[in-house]
């Protein structure tokens, strides 16, 4: 299993992010965190991140989940076109509905877990992976699922890993008081966290033997 999970886009490390997928290519890009934005507003967070995996050799193609609704076969075949997703981030209970929506909460399980994909997020790319979205909602709003979704929030994660995952930690210009009120929370309720400055990520390879690290 290869992960990649950053506070924002590759943090201080972009060699990392390469450590994981290996050698730069295709890569689906999966922006539906920020299905309740306007379609301008989205459109524009999509071309955003192309720009910068450009920068790094890869050749980013988005992968609407939007396009998928109830026909997780024809997600899988259209992820087996990669070797590696990005996933940005927006409202991270958007993107875990749309993923249930889609079956890409199973079919991404399945293909990262049997290492047939590497899996690369941030932000809300990374806190959908981890085994609960508790904490998630002092800086996403969980009320924005049912109007842009049509079906209520889920508060499960994928549990790709075993802790919870807090970005924009340490003074990032992107947190609005959300972190440091989901640390008080998860640490009050004994919940693994880790929290993550924008500089940072948490990289897991279990493929080559190096298990979990923090960089």
């Amino acid at each position: 299993m290869r992960l990649f999970l950053s506070s924002y886009r590759f943090g201080a490390d972009p060699a990392a992010l390469l450590r994981v997928t290996g050698p730069a290519g295709p890569i689906a890009v999966i922006a539906n965190a920020g299905d309740a934005w306007p379609a301008h507003a989205r459109q524009s967070a999509v071309i955003s991140e192309f720009g910068p995996l450009r920068a790094l050799g890869f050749e980013p193609v988005e992968v609407d989940l939007r396009d998928h609704f109830g026909a997780p076969e024809s997600l899988r075949a259209r992820l087996s076109d990669f070797g590696a997703v990005w996933v940005r981030g927006g409202n991270t209970f958007v993107l875990r509905a749309q993923l249930a929506r889609s079956g890409g909460d199973a079919v991404l399980i399945e293909l990262v877990r049997s290492g047939a994909l590497a899996y690369a997020g941030y932000s809300a790319g990374a806190c959908v992976v981890t085994p609960t979205l508790r904490g998630v909602e002092f800086s996403d709003d969980p009320a924005e699922v049912e109007p842009t979704c049509g079906i209520p929030p889920q508060w499960d994660g994928l549990g790709l890993v075993d802790f919870t995952i807090v970005p924009h930690s340490g003074g990032s210009p992107l947190d609005d008081g959300g972190s440091d009120r989901a640390v008080e929370y998860l640490t009050r309720n004994g919940i693994e966290f880790r929290a993550l400055t924008d500089d940072e990520a948490i990289v897991v390879n279990t493929a080559d033997g190096t298990g979990t690290s923090r960089c």
